[in-house]
C-alpha cells in the first residue's frame, strides 16, 4: 500500500490489491487472487502459558477498512490477542484468518502472511544503528525486494506523512519518543500492509507527544485501513472506532459500536472499567 499521493496513504483495502513487486504501487484487484482484501477471523482461540489460560475461546472478526479498539485492564489478553493474530505468539487451539491466510495452519507460509500485516510495539522496536529514512528502507529491500531508489522514494512519501520527512536522516535516539512512533508507523506503511496491528502504541509516550501520534492513526483511519488496536486511550476509540471490544479475564465481556460499549455499556465488569478510565486511558484509583 503505496502512499497514493505525497501525503497520505492508499489504504482502499476494498478495491485495490497488494502487490509485491518492486512498482511500489497498487493495481486492480483481480478475481483469482482476492484474499488480500480479507480482514481478520478469530474462532474460538485459546492459549496458555503453563498451567495459565490467558485466552478462553476468543471470538472476533475485522471487516477490511474497519478500525476495532480491543479495551480492557491490565492482563486482560489483549496484547496477547494481538500477538497470537501475527503468529508472535503461538495459539493453543482455535483458528485465526489473516489477511485471506489461515495463521493457525501449519502449512501457512507466515512470511508471505506478514507481508500484509503491518505491526507497530509500544517499543517502537527501531534499528538504533540506522536514521528514520533508513528504518522505513530496509524492510523494503530485503523482504519485498524494491530497488534502494523506489524503497526511498516510498519510505519519504510515507515518512512525509507522518511529518517527519525533515528529519530523515536522525537516528532514533535524536528524537523524541512520540517522534520514534510516527516512524515506526511510517516503517509499517511502507511495507504495504492490508491492516495494521497496534499494541498500546501511545502508552510509553509523554503526555504532550501521544496527540502527534494519535492523529496520524485517525488520518489512517479516515482513509480507510483495515486497524486492530490494543489501547487506554478511550476519546481516541469514541471517536475513531468502527467497534469497540472489551476484553477481562481473557474473555470478550462486550463488543460492538463505541455508541454502546463506552456510552452503553450493557455488562456490570465493563461498566466498572470505564468509570475508573479517563478519556486519556488514566485510571481514577480515588
Amino acid at each position: 500500500m503505496t502512499p497514493a499521493d505525497s501525503t497520505a496513504p492508499n489504504t482502499s483495502g476494498n478495491n485495490a490489491s497488494h502487490n509485491p513487486d518492486n512498482s511500489g504501487s497498487t493495481v486492480a484487484t483481480d478475481v483469482a487472487d482476492t484474499k488480500h482484501v480479507k480482514g481478520v477471523k478469530i474462532t474460538d482461540l485459546h492459549k496458555s502459558y503453563g498451567n495459565v489460560e490467558v485466552l478462553k475461546g476468543i471470538n472476533l472478526e475485522v471487516k477490511p477498512g474497519e478500525v476495532v479498539c480491543l479495551i480492557g485492564p491490565s492482563g486482560s489478553g489483549k496484547s496477547t490477542l494481538l500477538r497470537c493474530i501475527n503468529v508472535l505468539e503461538t495459539s493453543n487451539s482455535g483458528t485465526i484468518e489473516v489477511a485471506g491466510f489461515v495463521a493457525t495452519d501449519p502449512e501457512t507460509d507466515l512470511n508471505k502472511m506478514r507481508r500484509h500485516v503491518g505491526m507497530v510495539f509500544q517499543g517502537f522496536n527501531l534499528f538504533p544503528q540506522m536514521t528514520a529514512l533508513e528504518n522505513c528502507v530496509v524492510g523494503q529491500v530485503k523482504v519485498l525486494k524494491r530497488d534502494q531508489a523506489k524503497a526511498k522514494e516510498v519510505a519519504m512519501r510515507n515518512l512525509k506523512h507522518v511529518r517527519l520527512d525533515h528529519l530523515a536522516d536522525r537516528h532514533p535516539d535524536q528524537l523524541s519518543g512520540g517522534q520514534q512512533q510516527r516512524v515506526a508507523i511510517a516503517r509499517s506503511l511502507s511495507m504495504d500492509p492490508d491492516l495494521i496491528l497496534f499494541d498500546e502504541p501511545t502508552s510509553a509516550l509523554d503526555p504532550e507527544t501521544v496527540g502527534g501520534v494519535l492523529r496520524v492513526m485517525r488520518e489512517l483511519a479516515a482513509a480507510g485501513m483495515t486497524m486492530v488496536v490494543v489501547t487506554h486511550e478511550m476519546e481516541f476509540a469514541r471517536e475513531v472506532a468502527d467497534k469497540v471490544v472489551f476484553m477481562d479475564g481473557g474473555v470478550v465481556v462486550e463488543q460492538g459500536p463505541p455508541s454502546e460499549v463506552l456510552s452503553n455499556p450493557q455488562h456490570e465488569r465493563t461498566k466498572s472499567f470505564l468509570a475508573r478510565v479517563s478519556d486519556h486511558g488514566e485510571i481514577d484509583t480515588d
